[in-house]
């Protein structure tokens, strides 16, 4: 183990709350209403707004979106080859829709809701709260409306109140990804009526209000939030959208230290936790004490991304070189520990229309430096490669190893340290030269991906700042043919287009971990990786 990784592991203990810390909170978890029918869990950062549309809300906002919020449609489950529950990504199933069907010229879809569906104030919900709620995803801007139109939903008059339980979607133009789309955690269902009550003239979509307050018909209900502290879900009893949950409650803990959060769990005084190092899950097996579901995320990756718009990146030759000279397996081992899916040294032919996918790069200095010479650079640069304090855990480790391997070829890159509630905006601004960066898609298409990250609409998530016609036109094919043989082509040709032109370097598919007690069932891997107390049981 290196001095940086202890050091680091040394702050995570100490940061967080230490051993008088937890044996403050057993007791509180201890006698939580009905252990039973309780789900205690511990996480290193719980939600910041209620309202996952909201500007600058975080990850577990989703979670709170996805179990306290119904959608139209949701995913089948399926079971992965070591047993563990997934959404299947080719299936859909209904969640406040029991029915829908596509018109015959597949350009338009109706959906039936149910008819005993009510809000948390019992109020109905009617197809008007449906309509309200879609038009407000395509309109309040920023990623929610981008997530839309990836599945073709762009604009309000699309979204039609046929009665109180029949609403339909006119298409814009025929999308394979716009049903599935539907399904993923953005164009949840608001109670519309409540939320007006509380919009004003400047906030018609009452982004203010629901930032604080929640306005669903989802299976769980917020009880109480303290911000930095503890959020407490309540099952809505009269939930009509799939069986009832088995836990009436769910206690979410905010435990900044990961050393904190593993000795509860390993004591028993918490149910399920993730979040950890990949140093400490790999421990976690080994030693057995709980269990893991560890899933590979789909159309996820670790890379390093490269400012291809500003010099001195936008130099393809020494992105290549970049390539050449990232310390792959060092990383692999001893950032990730092995908890990770490589994406190096991959066949130097696309055969296959699959995404991600291992890129043709290994560790090979000379080429490296060969290249370095052709683009100019043979005397070497300076620059800065830029990380999120948030991934420290492994972002830091690993950016230390990108640095001692760049210097070897005359890059001499300062690592800047951004913190996690400034990542995001400072990505935005597309001005970093390096940045390592994990992205994941919802929509586990290749297309999807390369929509968000390569396309030259230049989404937030384009922070390569990648601008190629021929790479839009390879996209755009992809997303809407109907012929199998022309897509086929179209995503083979975009995925070696990248590859030859780097505008990231990929390191590994990351692998989502979560560890809970053996008496824990029914939890299942999600796309957007936070956990659905709907499914969960305790034995």
């Amino acid at each position: 183990m290196s001095a940086s990784s202890f050091d680091l592991n040394r702050r995570s203990v100490l940061g967080g709350l230490g051993l008088a810390g937890m044996t403050a909170l057993a007791p509180r978890f201890a006698s939580a209403q009905g252990r039973a029918e309780t789900l205690l869990v511990v996480q290193e950062l719980g939600p910041n707004s209620l309202d996952m549309q909201g500007v600058g809300s975080n990850q577990t906002v989703n979670g709170l979106s996805w179990n306290c919020y119904d959608r139209l449609l949701s995913y089948a489950s399926k079971t992965l080859s070591d047993g563990t529950l997934s959404y299947d990504r080719e299936k859909l199933a209904p969640e406040l829709a029991e029915s829908w069907e596509v018109a015959a010229d597949g350009m338009s879809c109706i959906f039936k809701l149910r008819r005993d569906a009510k809000f948390h104030d019992d109020t109905p919900v009617t197809a008007k709260d449906v309509k309200w709620s879609f038009d407000r995803a395509v309109k309040v801007g920023g990623f929610p409306t981008f997530q839309m139109s990836a599945g073709s939903l762009e604009k309000s008059e699309q979204f039609i109140v046929v009665d109180d339980h029949t609403f339909r979607i006119d298409y814009v133009r025929k999308d394979k990804m716009l049903l599935f789309n539907v399904a993923v955690v953005v164009p949840f269902i608001i109670n519309s009526e409540l939320a007006k009550k509380n919009a004003t003239a400047e906030d018609p979509w009452a982004l203010a209000w629901l930032r604080n307050n929640e306005a669903g018909g989802g299976a769980y209900t917020i009880e109480s939030w303290k911000p930095g502290s503890e959020t407490v879900l309540a099952r809505f009893d009269d939930w009509k959208s799939g069986p009832l949950p088995k836990l009436k409650r769910v206690i979410a803990r905010d435990v900044p230290s990961a050393g904190t959060r593993r000795a509860m769990l390993e004591r028993g005084d918490a149910d399920i936790s993730s979040g950890f190092a990949p140093r400490d899950f790999e421990q976690i097996i080994r030693e057995g004490k709980v269990k893991v579901s560890g899933v590979p995320i789909p159309n996820a990756l670790w890379s390093v991304a490269l400012n291809t718009a500003k010099p001195p990146f936008d130099n393809v030759k020494l992105r290549q070189a970049v390539a050449w000279a990232m310390p792959y397996e060092q990383i692999q081992n001893s950032a990730f520990f092995g908890r990770a899916v490589p994406m190096y040294g991959g066949a130097a032919d696309v055969s296959k229309p699959v995404w991600p996918q291992a890129f043709p790069y290994a560790t090979d200095l000379d080429k490296a430096k060969a290249l370095m010479k052709e683009a100019g650079f043979e005397s070497g640069l300076e620059t800065t490669l830029s990380l999120d304090t948030g991934t420290a855990t492994v972002g830091e480790p690993t950016a230390i190893l990108i640095q001692e391997s760049l210097a070897k070829i005359g890059i001499k890159a300062a690592i800047d340290k951004i913190p996690g509630a400034n990542w995001r905006t400072t990505l935005n601004k597309k001005e970093l030269p390096l940045a390592l960066n994990r992205f994941s898609g919802w929509l586990d298409y290749p297309e999807y991906y390369f929509y968000w990250n390569f396309h030259g609409n230049n989404s937030i998530f384009n922070i390569s700042s990648y601008q190629n016609k021929e790479m839009d036109a390879l996209i755009d094919k992809a997303r809407y043919t109907t012929d199998a043989a022309e897509y086929e082509k179209a995503v083979k040709d975009f995925i070696a287009l990248c590859m030859r032109d780097v505008p990231i370097v990929p390191v590994n598919q990351p692998i989502h971990d979560v560890a809970m007690q053996r008496a824990i069932t029914g939890y299942e891997f999600w796309f957007h990786r936070e956990p659905d107390y709907r499914q969960f049981a305790k034995g």
